[in-house]
């Protein structure tokens, strides 16, 4: 897998709140000694890095370039392909690396790959960041990239970086400038309170959407823009909502008596896909978000629920028992051509498509135990990454290559939700520190 990008050096914008300040000059070549890596194989040995402090003259950009380099290493971490190196053992500070690199020092220390850089204010008060990444031994840049937004988005900076030095060294794309949303669970089993609650991929920045007088399910993610659907009960009648993330505004979607779960957009976030069930039947319809159009797309007296998008939204995966047993079924778009994918020991359900179309995740039941799996679109080449008394709901990163579930474990004389990912290797478990419970989690597109 090669992905070279040579010694380039560009200000990216972020967002509408960060600006580009300038172009530096573009590398001209790929760099020699290409360090990589393979994150297909089953098992990766992590990658030792070496991730130094941004250095800052002034204090507070110090500071918050010590912040930036933290979620940098963090991020890179957290992914299970690298192992950033204790900062105690550097033996080049990095203000000593602002006057010239030595290294061999980083050699020793056995780092393939080094990140450096520095942080200042603009005239305007905005943050300007600028970072550096090194091949070790082969002593080549391998990226260098500016940043600069307001001081209080220094977080997404850092996720930016991590993005950037991901895709350089994995040739695939990055996923820490995303957010998490998920139902928040506090309460009793008689009487829960299940708020909307949303964060960053790492976990900060957690706030809540939603005050808890109605019981909210379903969060989904639109995958073109920073907006989702959820389902809210409301004096008990179920209403389907569409929110702003970044505004705050939302409409009602459609009040659907009967309906299961919440819609998920088509790829291009013009549609909804969702079940709807009437006078005792639960099918799939498809809704046009700018006409309000309906169109039923299944017509069994089995239960047909859970439907996702295809990315190209020529195909639609959902589960029904129309077999005999709970199965994972796919059709075209329009509703023709169902078949049965699912073949294996035990009820599937709950399929989504990943955002590379290679993969279809699930949750499989057997015998009690619980598990989360992946499969190819026609069924084949099925995996289980992850197993528990209680494992359902997964949600894929926007790159593809980890997914997010809802794991239910026992808490004293109860239980509670909490969030777990787990990357395509199955050797990357994590649990995401919530506050609360947390239920039915749905991953965003890397923010732009």
């Amino acid at each position: 897998m090669t992905n070279p990008i040579g010694a380039l050096r560009t200000w990216i914008l972020l967002s509408a709140n960060l600006a580009i300040f300038a172009a530096l000059a573009a590398g001209a070549g790929p760099a020699r000694g290409q360090i990589e890596i393979d994150i297909v194989r089953g098992s990766v040995e992590p990658m030792p890095v070496a991730v130094t402090d941004l250095y800052g003259e002034h204090p507070e950009a110090a500071r918050l370039g010590a912040e930036i380099s933290r979620v940098v290493a963090a991020d890179l971490e957290r992914s299970g392909l690298f192992k950033p190196i204790d900062p105690r053992a550097f033996i080049q500070s990095s203000v000593g690396v602002q006057t010239g690199l030595r290294f061999a020092d980083w050699r020793v220390l056995n780092a393939q790959a080094l990140m450096t850089g520095k942080t200042e204010f603009g005239n305007d008060g905005r943050l300007k960041v600028e970072f550096h990444l090194w091949d070790v031994f082969a002593e080549e840049q391998l990226v260098a990239i500016g940043l600069g937004s307001p001081p209080e988005l220094w977080r997404r900076i850092a996720h930016k970086i991590a993005d950037a030095i991901y895709e350089r060294l994995t040739g695939e794309m990055g996923y820490f400038d995303s957010r998490i949303i998920y139902v928040a669970e506090t309460g009793t089993i008689i009487e829960p309170i299940k708020r909307l609650a949303i964060m960053d991929q790492d976990g900060a920045n957690l706030r809540y959407l939603t005050n808890g007088d109605n019981l909210v399910l379903t969060p989904r993610y639109s995958p073109s823009v920073q907006e989702i659907t959820y389902l809210l009960y409301l004096r008990g009648q179920p209403r389907v909502y569409l929110y702003n993330v970044d505004t705050g505004q939302q409409e009602v979607l459609g009040n659907f008596p009967g309906m299961t779960f919440a819609p998920r957009f088509s790829p291009d976030g013009n549609k909804v896909v969702m079940t709807y069930a009437q006078d005792g039947n639960s099918e799939i319809y498809e809704m046009d978000l700018r006409t309000r159009e309906i169109e039923r797309l299944t017509n069994n007296p089995a239960i047909d629920t859970a439907p996702t998008y295809s990315p190209d939204a020529e195909f639609v995966t959902f589960e029904s028992d129309r077999g005999g047993t709970q199965q994972i079924y796919v059709m075209r778009s329009d509703g023709r051509d169902v078949r049965r994918i699912s073949f294996g020991i035990g009820r599937y359900g709950t399929p989504v498509w990943s955002p590379r179309g290679d993969q279809i995740a699930f949750t499989k039941s057997n015998k009690g135990v619980f598990y989360i799996g992946v499969m190819h679109p026609d069924g084949s080449g099925e995996r289980l990454l992850a197993e528990g008394f209680l494992v359902e709901g997964p949600s894929w990163a926007p790159n593809g290559r980890v997914l997010i579930f809802t794991r239910q474990h026992i808490v004293g004389d109860g239980h509670r939700n909490e969030l777990v990912s787990i990357d395509l290797t199955g050797h990357n478990q994590r649990v995401l520190v919530t506050p609360t419970g947390a239920s039915d989690p749905a991953w965003s597109p890397v923010i732009p």
